[in-house]
């Protein structure tokens, strides 16, 4: 197995936190003025995830997005930034992304990574709002709307204090986070734009809390990709199979390679799942479907195999490939196959300077008497937009609201999470931008 320095790294920080928590320190003046914002608006800023909850936003209701985009347009617009909405080409067929931006000199510029979108379109039958004493149950509750309000009601506390003041700072809201529109160099042109100006990028994903129930802090996410893997054989009578003119046929050549796969392309943080099979005399395969035919007594002329590979650096990506390709040139008599990928999501890799953030949000948490937050595992974590920016500048995520179940119909959220979080986010932020 491949060893990962930075990962390594990054396990050995979450456990010294774990273990050895940072030592508090005294709030300032100003730092206790604005947790005292915070907690002055925490009604308020309940009943705004609620009205957003409460509009269905799911990728492909575009109306809905724009809706929720408004709504919170205002919000920054009350708060002083200069906010515009970027509609996206219609052969995109997204609906766009919600971007506010205020310019100064002062600190480090940031940017600030949330998403309007949901899993749940027009037609679901999942409810809006359901709240069951100091939980509450919705669409998009905290998948990732919640961490919407906290980078709202963070400026808000910030702003009461004039803090916001000759501050740079960006946020973008995206509209299809769940589904990223393609081309994605055209999806996320202005999300990347943005992390060009900016120095630091903080993602609002939810918290995930680790198995002690500590809430943790996300230093790196798996990219995602596909492949598909593409097989030929010779169709003839299954009784001349494994001879010299026959060979394998295509489905034992599949097989081969699919459990090669499994036994040799082995890495921590890596993963590779085959999700669609066909294989027969005759095969139509189209996005996620497919038609196929065949018969017990003739051997199986051609498969194909798509699945997705899930990795943490480039540098793994690229060892991966090679031991997939080789695998699959291996080809059986008779047999020939050919595989090619197609990548999504690029990675968060682990890097010095996301575990030096997470340090400075972990000490802000100390000081508030929240508890430290350890490094989540990178391979733990799925993909998300902060990582089309984070090859470009240092990165946190997970800094979001906590719950459980996100894309089902329990999803729900810790309502006593959504005042939690804001507090440390704005704490870091006022640091950030001293």
């Amino acid at each position: 197995m491949a060893f990962n320095p930075i990962a390594a790294a990054a396990l050995t920080l979450a456990l010294t936190l774990s273990q050895h928590p940072a030592q508090a320190a005294p709030l300032t003046p100003t730092e206790q003025r604005i947790i005292a914002a915070v907690k002055a608006h925490t009604e308020q800023a309940l009943q705004l995830l609620e009205r957003s909850v409460n509009i269905n936003s799911g990728t492909m209701n575009h109306e809905g997005v724009r809706s929720v985009g408004a709504l919170f347009r205002n919000e920054f617009d009350q708060l002083g930034f200069r906010t515009s909405w970027i509609d996206m080409p219609p052969a995109v067929q997204r609906a766009g992304h919600l971007l506010a931006t205020r310019e100064g000199k002062q600190g480090k510029r940031l940017l600030l990574i949330g998403h309007l979108d949901t899993v749940f379109e027009k037609d679901s039958p999942v409810a809006l709002w359901q709240r069951n004493g100091g939980r509450v149950r919705g669409q998009g509750v905290n998948d990732m709307k919640g961490g919407d309000v906290i980078i709202i009601e963070a400026l808000r506390a910030l702003q009461s204090v004039g803090a916001l003041d000759n501050t740079s700072i960006s946020v973008i809201f995206s509209g299809d986070e769940e589904n990223a529109g393609d081309p994605v160099e055209i999806s996320r042109a202005d999300m990347i734009a943005a992390a060009r100006r900016s120095d630091l990028a903080l993602a609002f994903e939810g918290t995930v809390r680790d198995k002690d129930g500590h809430d943790t802090g996300t230093i790196g996410r798996r990219a995602s990709s596909e492949w598909t893997l593409t097989v030929q054989g010779k169709q003839g009578h299954s009784a001349g199979i494994f001879s010299d003119h026959a060979g394998y046929g295509a489905i034992y050549e599949t097989a081969r390679i699919i459990d090669g796969l499994r036994q040799q392309v082995i890495e921590p943080d890596l993963t590779f799942s085959p999700g669609l099979m066909l294989g027969g005399t005759s095969i139509t395969e189209s996005g996620s479907q497919g038609q196929v035919a065949g018969k017990n007594n003739v051997i199986a002329r051609s498969a194909t195999v798509k699945g997705d590979l899930r990795y943490l650096s480039y540098a793994q990506r690229d060892r991966a490939h090679a031991k997939m390709r080789a695998i699959v040139a291996a080809s059986l008599p008779g047999t020939s196959a050919s595989i090619e990928f197609h990548e999504h999501y690029p990675p968060m890799s682990p890097t010095e300077g996301n575990l030096a953030l997470l340090k400075i949000y972990s000490q802000a948490s100390s000081d508030a008497g929240l508890g430290a937050i350890p490094a989540l595992p990178p391979g733990q974590r799925g993909a998300g937009d902060i990582q089309f920016v984070a090859p470009l500048l240092d990165s946190l995520d997970g800094l979001g609201a906590t719950g459980n179940g996100s894309h089902s119909p329990d999803e729900d959220l810790e309502i006593a999470s959504i005042e939690r979080a804001t507090i440390r986010t704005a704490l870091l932020l006022y640091r950030l931008t001293r």
